[in-house]
Formats: C-alpha cells, structure tokens, sequence
C-alpha cells in the first residue's frame, strides 16, 4: 500500500476514506503519483486493520460517503480485495474502486459484480496510437471490456477523463467516447481532470524524464466547449 488519505471528497459521493494501493502497469505521460507506479514497496495492511479504520470514519461518512481504494492500480491486488470489500459491505459500508479497467479476471468480476457499489474508469484514450502514447502499452479495448462487464452488471459506474488540448481534448475524440458510451445504463457521469502539471516535481524526484513539459493547459473556453459536447451523451458532466 501507497497511502491512506481520510476525510477525501474527490474520490467518489462524499466523504471517504481512499487507500491508494502500490503498482500499476501503465506509465501516463501525466501521472501526477508517479511513486505509485513500481509494483514493489508500499506497506503491508491487515485486511481487519483497514476495516476498523473505516469504521472509525463511519460517522463522517453520512448516507453518501464510504471507502474508494485506488493507486496505482487497485486491481492489480483484486484478490486480496475480494474479502476486504466483502467485510465493508458487513458494515455496510459503501464501496468504490478508481481503475484504468487493465484487469479483468475472476477476481475483478467478483469485485464487479458483487461487492463494488461503484466503480470509477479512467477513459485513457479513444484511439489505439492515442492510448498507446498517453500509456505505454497497446490494447484499449482492454478498457472497453470492462465497461462492458460493468455495465452487464448493472452497477453504476462513473467515467473519468484527463483534457490535454490537441491530445485528448478534441472534438473528433469527444464525440467518439460520447458514441461509445451513449446506451449505456449504468454510467451517472462523466468528470474531466483539465490537464496541469502540478506532479511534474515529483517525476523529478524519481529521476524520470516528463514528457508533456510542452502541453499546454486548456483554456476556459475550450473547457467549456469540451462539457458542452458530452452533455450531448451523459446524464452530468463534471469538471474536477
């Protein structure tokens, strides 16, 4: 495990408490916690130990709130989060994963399907040579996949959508996610993460070369314009 952050309202309805977890098998050109990428280190929890915790915060969490585990790439650990998220539900606690959808396995279905209340999917790219640049690994229909799966479930799901002008934020690239996504039944809303550049410094801790020194951040205006095209195919459009 990476961290634990109590009292968050980014991460999900309310207020939660959000476990980032270590590892993840892409390298976003934007990743603002690189740190968390190498799938070695972190701390190991007890699953009773994080469940006590979130019991403690139960209080705060009101009708809303609950427990969002992300990373890294939370899913990367699915088995280990089957029992967890088992025991929140004893405790009726609200369950939330923020994926990149990457794994799909008998773990993560289970997940899926029985125990995450919601699932929150960052939208990486919408073509192949946009996801391989913006990720460093092929196949985005890995993504779509398991939107499909989540979808079949009929558990609700939230999209997520990092906007970096002339590289995700295009009219064409809004408009193909929008197609993609427009019959599905379970998808509340979409948030849009306008680009910055607010974990450049810690890329440079770790010694690593970023590669979006040059992108730009987006203007109100084509900020605006990128919510007015989505509103077009989802039911709320956010802008965090």
């Amino acid at each position: 495990m990476h961290s634990i952050e109590s009292f968050g309202t980014h991460d999900g309805p309310g207020v939660r408490m959000v476990i980032f977890l270590q590892g993840c098998k892409l390298k976003c050109l934007y990743c603002h916690n690189p740190d968390t990428i190498d799938t070695h280190g972190g701390k190991e929890y007890h699953i009773e130990e994080l469940v006590q915790m979130a019991i403690k915060e139960k209080p705060y969490f009101g009708k809303r709130g609950g427990v969002t585990v992300s990373g890294g790439e939370p899913l990367l650990q699915s088995k280990e989060l089957v029992p967890f998220f088992k025991r929140l539900k004893e405790e009726d606690i609200h369950t939330n994963i923020d994926t990149n959808g990457r794994v799909l396995n008998h773990f993560s279905e289970e997940l899926l399907d029985k125990y995450a209340d919601l699932v929150m999917l960052d939208i990486k790219h919408m073509n192949e040579e946009g996801y391989e640049y913006i990720t460093g690994q092929k196949n985005k229909e890995t993504t779509f996949n398991f939107a499909k799966h989540r979808e079949a479930s009929g558990k609700k799901m939230w999209l997520r959508y990092v906007l970096i002008p002339e590289i995700t934020n295009t009219p064409e690239l809004l408009h193909a996610m929008g197609e993609h996504f427009k019959d599905y039944n379970t998808i509340e809303k979409i948030e849009l993460q306008p680009y910055h550049k607010l974990g450049v410094h810690k890329w440079d801790a770790l010694e690593w070369d970023y590669q979006l020194k040059d992108a730009r951040e987006n203007s109100p205006e084509e900020i605006d314009a990128a919510v007015a095209i989505l509103k077009q195919y989802f039911k709320e459009v956010r802008v965090n």
